[in-house]
């Protein structure tokens, strides 16, 4: 699925250990292997660059460290985590457009659910295909192409290749492609409002965000954002004290697949598994998140509990899989024309249309960062409820530690935020949340996260983080095309060894095409203090009222309470390393995982 990972390649990222350890988990054999025991799993010793491999007898040969058994890493990877990301690429997209004939979707005046009809149902294996696509994918594809082209552009050519004849139809056994081709801005935009009430109360569901059964209640000052599934990942498995400040707010990704299986489902009344979501994203981790039992409708369709199911999110691939994936049809991406957008089929509801295809797309404010907004779109919010009030910043120990201020024409300050973006930084985030270690001997005071070596408290004195794992955001994501990527060298004559000015360039060129787009004057909302209809109030260009009516509309045709379709839940993970497990018990255990998960 993805590149051989080195030491060198983690950039920001935690490094494995001096001697991480990588059990391969197999079916239990007849007879067990002699250099094997029957109760552990044979153990390949990890070389990373610049170690020597040991020389201990019975030691299986060195393995390398792929991305996918990184990503999974819980102190080991396991098998059915491996299978879960690996079934994740662009053969598995090409695999499935080639299985059966696609459902096909038509317009009727007075006939079927919502005046729309599908054919191809006898067909058991015939799926929906829908798409969602991130702004940070088309900005990476629209620097990779040059030439002026802008995100928006490039989100054209993506839809040709879905949907054009083209496109991936062109050389398909069945001639399928996807029907609908949807921007995860949209989804973006609500997971901001959806945020922003959860942050500040007031406005949302008309309630608490959860669902108060299991682990699944409202997150606990500070809250930390959650949309980065690498960030979570790491949380889930290392620090779970963190896990109560996480946002219960799905990400964009989990957020539109939730919003098209449950609308196309119930509207069409197709069964979840017939509808087949490719999320387009650039983030692996992305690839995980999509795994989760907790964003299946295991959640949404019955009791609200996580449990196995079908997947919100069928496939994830990255920036570098469209061009891989253009590539094995024989099309060379960067010659699909990019005049206009593909005409699409009406969505089967008005009010979705009008949320999920905006007349006029709203243009990426710099202030807002890279990664979605999350940080910038609360500070607005709440300097709109302080009246006077500034927004102050202070940089912090790197570029990628921000911190902020509303400060009151008093003086006062009433909102303290902050920006934490890559892992090294992380770290020094969670220290903050541990939680003190009570002292055993009498009368003594609490040690450990209790006190710093300054005398200052523990803890963190902000109301809310904009957590990323990768530095730089998430235009720097490791499914972007690289500036050492072949495609790069030869298409903007980097040479064939980019150095770090080269990538600091390229990463410029990213940033730029993500922020390039329509002039103001064709924004959605041109009115800085209405929406689109003259009414309600604007938060950084965003109409929340327009945002929770489409929430609450979403919810009424689905027969779903809203708080089970915008909300999810986390759980402490873990680690098995070093227990013993009998044979039996893996091969269940596996078993279950291969449902979702990680």
């Amino acid at each position: 699925m993805s590149a051989i990972l080195s030491a060198d390649d983690l950039n920001d990222f935690i490094s494995p250990g001096v001697a991480c350890i990588k059990p391969v988990e197999t079916l239990p054999p007849t007879q067990p292997p002699p250099s094997s025991s029957s109760d552990h799993p044979l153990e390949f010793e990890v070389i990373l660059d610049g170690q020597q491999p040991s020389t201990a007898n019975g030691t299986a040969p060195p393995a390398q460290i792929s991305l996918t058994d990184c990503l999974a890493c819980s102190g080991c990877v396991t098998s059915a985590e491996a299978v879960l990301v690996s079934l994740q690429s662009h053969s598995e997209v090409l695999s499935v457009l080639d299985g059966a004939p696609g459902l096909r979707i038509q317009r009727t005046d007075n006939n079927g659910p919502a005046g729309f009809t599908v054919s191809g149902l006898e067909d058991p294996a015939a799926k929906l295909f829908v798409a969602s696509v991130s702004p940070q994918t088309r900005a990476s594809l629209a620097a990779a192409a040059g030439g002026g082209v802008t995100e928006q552009q490039a989100g054209w050519m993506i839809e040709q290749l879905f949907m054009g004849e083209g496109g991936l139809a062109r050389g398909g056994k069945y001639g399928n492609g996807f029907t609908w081709v949807v921007d995860t801005n949209t989804a973006r935009e609500a997971c901001l409002v959806l945020g922003s009430d959860e942050v500040l109360g007031g406005g949302g569901t008309g309630r608490e965000p959860g669902l108060d059964k299991g682990n699944n209640k409202p997150a606990s000052p500070p809250i930390l954002t959650s949309s980065c599934p690498g960030w979570v990942c790491y949380a889930e498995k290392t620090h779970p004290y963190a896990l109560p400040h996480l946002s219960r707010v799905k990400s964009p990704q989990a957020l539109m697949g939730t919003l098209l299986k449950t609308t196309l489902s119930r509207v069409l009344g197709l069964p979840p598994d017939r509808i087949w979501h490719l999320a387009v994203m650039p983030c692996f981790d992305k690839k995980l998140e999509a795994s989760r039992e907790e964003l299946t409708d295991a959640v949404w369709a019955s009791e609200g509990k996580p449990g196995r199911g079908v997947r919100d999110v069928d496939c994830v691939i990255t920036s570098k899989e469209i061009l891989m994936l253009a590539a094995s049809r024989g099309i060379d991406f960067f010659s699909l024309s990019k005049p206009a957008p593909w005409q699409q089929l009406a969505f089967p509801d008005p009010v979705l249309q009008r949320f999920l295809f905006p007349a006029q797309r709203r243009k990426q404010q710099r202030d807002a960062g890279t990664s979605g907004g999350n940080l910038h779109f609360i500070l607005q919010d709440v300097q709109a409820r302080k009246a006077g009030s500034q927004i102050q910043m202070t940089r912090g120990r790197n570029a990628d530690v921000v911190e902020y201020s509303v400060v009151a024409p008093s003086g006062n300050t009433v909102f303290k935020a902050a920006r934490y973006y890559g892992f090294r930084n992380i770290q020094n985030l969670v220290r903050k949340l541990k939680p003190a270690k009570a002292s055993r001997m009498p009368g003594g005071k609490p040690f450990g996260s209790a006190r710093r070596p300054t005398g200052k408290p523990a803890g963190l004195e902000f109301a809310y983080v904009e957590v990323m794992a990768c530095p730089g955001g998430c235009t720097n994501g490791g499914g972007q095309i690289k500036v050492d990527d072949q495609i790069i060298v030869d298409r903007k004559g980097f040479g064939d060894k980019p150095g770090p000015d080269e990538q600091k360039a390229w990463l410029a060129e990213v940033d730029e095409a993500y922020f390039s787009g329509e002039e103001p004057d064709s924004v959605r909302c041109t009115d800085p203090n209405t929406d689109d209809n003259g009414a309600g109030e604007v938060v950084a260009g965003i109409s929340p009222s327009h945002i929770r009516d489409s929430l609450a509309h979403w919810s009424d045709i689905t027969g779903i309470q809203l708080e089970r379709l915008v909300y999810t839940s986390y759980r402490e993970v873990i680690s098995d390393v070093g227990k013993p497990i009998s044979d039996t018990e893996r091969v269940v255990q596996l078993a279950g995982k291969i449902g979702g998960g990680w």
